[in-house]
């Protein structure tokens, strides 16, 4: 069983800078690509930003395009979020998820197709 553990959020004024980890225990996190994923009060779950399993190819929303940074530490276990010129549209619950996924797999940026969640940690941008 794959278990996901998000750290790092809190308040913080706009223009500020927060970073996001997500270590990640049960397998060898290697094998998976993970996403970052936020979900506002009332809105949908987005697609922030994804990074592949060997961190090659990333992906980013074009909302964060520019300020976001998604890297990833496999020694570590770990998966990263450096948020910088945050806003208060950043406003949200931040989840990391992981995939099994095989090397030559295409990048996955669908929520759906991640398997294994954490509990969220909420970052809020003051203006």
């Amino acid at each position: 069983q794959v278990h996901l553990v998000e750290s790092g959020g809190g308040v913080v004024q706009a223009g500020g800078s927060l970073r996001l980890s997500c270590t990640v225990s049960g397998y060898t996190i290697q094998y998976y690509a993970v996403g970052w994923f936020r979900q506002a009060p009332g809105q949908e779950r987005e697609t922030v930003t994804t990074i592949s399993r060997n961190g090659h190819d990333t992906y980013y929303a074009d909302s964060v395009k520019g300020r976001f940074t998604i890297s990833r530490d496999n020694a570590k276990k770990t998966v990263y979020l450096q948020m910088n010129a945050l806003k208060p549209a950043d406003t949200a619950l931040y989840y990391c998820a992981a995939q099994r996924t095989i090397l030559t797999a295409p990048l996955s940026i669908q929520a759906a197709s991640y398997e294994y969640w954490g509990q969220g940690t909420q970052v809020a941008v003051s203006s």
